[in-house]
């Protein structure tokens, strides 16, 4: 069967209009749309002291000679390092040399080196991590198993120092036991006595004790 010259034009045209919408645009001669890109994932945190399993440090705390630390730079790890607070106070890095520690905290101490260091590393994020506190000690003397200088780590009582050190001797006078301590520059001396608090009686000269205190067992 035969068709038409107007027929055969108009199937022509909508073959000729379906190719052209099937055609991609790089085929028409126009550039392809650039490729959407991924997004780029956010940085990593730095971590924290807990993290970095750091000890938990009581309130008041100060760093003192002879407590170890590590000091962490996130991203510049060639400068961070595990130190231990000399005599003269003070703790040496990679790049920073020696800076004073003893007698900051440990945020004071973040800052001091985040100050130190960025005159080397553009926004250095510094993370100072107690790991032992070896600078608090409290001494006991007398008639205990073991006299001598023991760490504060933390909360402890004339009741579990006198256990640390291993008890009280048979002739220890167990009622006369005294702590020296030093408050505002004066030394003063509190009573404590043994048999009292071990029978539940006067709970409150079981007091907590401070760092550079002594207790004397006579």
């Amino acid at each position: 069967m035969k068709r038409s010259g107007s027929t055969v034009i108009a199937i022509a045209a909508a073959v000729a209009f379906g190719v052209a919408l099937a055609v991609p645009p790089a085929a028409a001669g126009q550039a392809p749309a650039p490729a959407a890109q991924a997004p780029r994932a956010a940085p990593a945190k730095p971590p924290t002291a807990a993290e970095l399993k750091g000890i938990e440090t009581p309130a008041d705390y100060v760093i003192g000679i002879d407590d170890s630390l590590t000091i962490v730079f996130w991203r510049e790890k060639e400068m961070s390092a595990d130190v231990t607070v000399r005599p003269d106070g003070m703790i040496s890095l990679p790049l920073l040399n020696d800076i004073k520690a003893a007698g900051l905290t440990p945020e004071q101490l973040r800052l001091k080196v985040s100050e130190a260091a960025s005159r080397f590393v553009e926004e250095p994020t510094v993370t100072v991590v107690v790991k032992a506190i070896n600078s608090r000690k409290v001494f006991i003397t007398g008639q205990v198993g073991k006299t001598g200088a023991y760490p504060l780590g933390g909360a402890t009582t004339v009741l579990q120092l006198i256990a640390m050190a291993g008890g009280l001797q048979e002739y220890a006078d167990a009622r006369k036991i005294t702590i020296n301590r030093v408050e505002n520059g004066t030394q003063v001396s509190l009573r404590f006595n043994y048999r009292d608090v071990a029978a539940g009686k006067n709970l409150k000269q079981n007091i907590e004790l401070k760092p550079g205190d002594t207790v004397i067992v006579p």
